[in-house]
């Protein structure tokens, strides 16, 4: 075990670096999203992908969309990256919700479990923790 990682010491991982990055390529402020929301974030890409990245910033790209527009609501998201992105986030989502266990469903969970998610994304799409 290494305890300087532990401690925070040697600072944040580079997969969370590559993740903030593709959440500003999609609109989304890095510091609107807690860095524990971000490493979860990114252990949910890890399982999903059998323990490791093989390609951490394909992974990330695929994550922050639907972060940003958990976060951000249909209007914000839309301004920063146009109708038909908003649209194919809104068909992931609805598609993640109909299924329930799919990476997009955690990433929606898991900002509505951290408080983040726009109050209209949850009354929209009647989002809510059973």
């Amino acid at each position: 075990m290494d305890f300087l990682n532990v401690f925070g010491i040697r600072g944040r991982p580079k997969e969370m670096h590559r993740l903030d990055d593709a959440m500003r390529t999609v609109g989304l402020a890095p510091k609107q999203v807690p860095d524990s929301v971000k490493l979860t974030v990114l252990n949910l890409l890890k399982d999903a992908e059998g323990g490791a990245l093989a390609d951490v910033d394909a992974s990330c790209a695929r994550a922050a969309p639907m972060l940003a527009y958990c976060v951000l609501g249909r209007t914000e998201f839309g301004k920063a990256n146009g109708p038909d992105a908003t649209s194919a986030i809104e068909a992931r989502l609805h598609h993640a919700i109909e299924n329930g266990e799919s990476l997009d469903a955690r990433f929606a969970m898991l900002t509505l479990l951290a408080q983040i998610t726009q109050p209209m994304v949850i009354k929209r799409f009647d989002l809510r923790l059973d």
